[in-house]
């Protein structure tokens, strides 16, 4: 029996309220031995050798296409694409002139993207039987946002830079909600703090006096 969640989302528009969400409660992972085993229980007319060499077979094979340049699609399962990207110890380039152009050696694969079959997500929900599994709300702050922000800026003054992880130590908010809202601060001028750098790299400080 599957359970699901009812988790409380973060009031991204400054509406004053929050809205609610549903998510599939996860067990555990199922290692691929145990995967293949219980595939072999519900299919005995093949071995368990013939499922496991047949998936390990499939998923080799399926590198390799991807790895030519190919979209794959797998009836009943999904499409899959390549993904690239610029390897960690190169930085980014862009269209200006004078930029560097990139080399092969420079661009690597970094992911593989997979649109579930249409098939793949009714069966899953053939299957899907669900029962409730209870509520998770967002981690409250105790304090105002006008004091965070006054925090912040303290912790600025002290400090010279600060991360998300920083906010959410000094506001007791969610790492979601103190990231979407230290965003928004930084694009307010009148706060006093900006932002610099991208993604793992963001960084936030007060603005330079005028």
């Amino acid at each position: 029996m599957a359970q699901y969640i009812k988790k409380e989302m973060a009031d991204l528009h400054g509406t004053g309220s929050t809205s609610a969400y549903y998510r599939l409660k996860t067990w555990r992972k199922l290692e691929f031995d145990e995967f293949v085993k219980r595939c072999h229980s519900l299919h005995r007319v093949y071995d368990k050798s013939v499922i496991e060499g047949v998936v390990m077979a499939v998923s080799e094979h399926l590198a390799y296409e991807l790895g030519n340049g190919y979209c794959v699609k797998i009836d009943g399962l999904g499409t899959f694409n390549a993904k690239l990207g610029v390897r960690k110890d190169k930085e980014m380039d862009n269209f200006e002139e004078g930029t560097s152009k990139r080399n092969a050696q420079s661009i690597e694969v970094t992911g593989v993207s997979f649109r579930a079959d249409k098939e793949l997500i009714r069966g899953t929900d053939r299957n899907c039987n669900l029962e409730r599994g209870g509520v998770e709300r967002l981690r409250k702050s105790k304090f105002s946002e006008e004091e965070r922000i006054e925090r912040a800026r303290q912790y600025l003054r002290e400090n010279g830079y600060m991360r998300v992880s920083n906010y959410v130590s000094l506001t007791g908010l969610s790492y979601t909600t103190a990231s979407l809202e230290l965003r928004r601060i930084a694009s307010n001028p009148s706060t006093g703090i900006i932002s610099r750098g991208r993604k793992s790299a963001k960084l936030y400080l007060l603005a330079p006096e005028s």
